[in-house]
C-alpha cells in the first residue's frame, strides 16, 4: 500500500495494483480498475514515483528472501515486528 493524500489534508492508504490511470486535470485524480476516483494533492509524477519505490521495494524484499536459507525464511513466533515503508511525503 502507498499513502497518498485527499486534497482535504487527509491521508489513506491506496492499493496501488489497482489503479488503472492517474491524470491531471489539473488536479491529480486516481482512477482504479472498479471506477472509484480518487482526487489527492500529490503530482502525477510524484505519484508515479510512489507506485515505482513501492514496487521496487517488493521486489527487493523478494530477492532477499530468495537469498535466505529455507529455515531462516520462515519467520518465528518470536518475530512480531514489521518493516514498515512510509513513502508519504511528510512535508505537506
Amino acid at each position: 500500500m502507498i499513502l497518498v493524500t485527499r486534497i482535504n489534508g487527509a491521508v489513506f492508504a491506496l492499493n496501488p495494483d489497482l489503479i488503472e490511470r492517474a491524470e491531471c486535470t489539473p488536479d491529480t485524480v486516481i482512477t482504479l480498475v472498479d471506477g472509484t476516483k480518487y482526487v489527492i494533492a500529490e503530482s502525477v509524477p510524484e505519484f508515479i514515483d510512489s507506485v515505482r519505490l513501492y514496487r521496487a521495494s517488493l521486489i527487493s524484499q523478494a530477492s532477499r528472501l530468495e537469498a535466505q536459507p529455507a529455515a531462516a525464511a520462515i519467520p518465528s513466533d518470536d518475530d512480531h515486528d514489521a518493516q514498515v515503508l512510509t513513502l508519504h511525503r511528510k512535508d505537506r
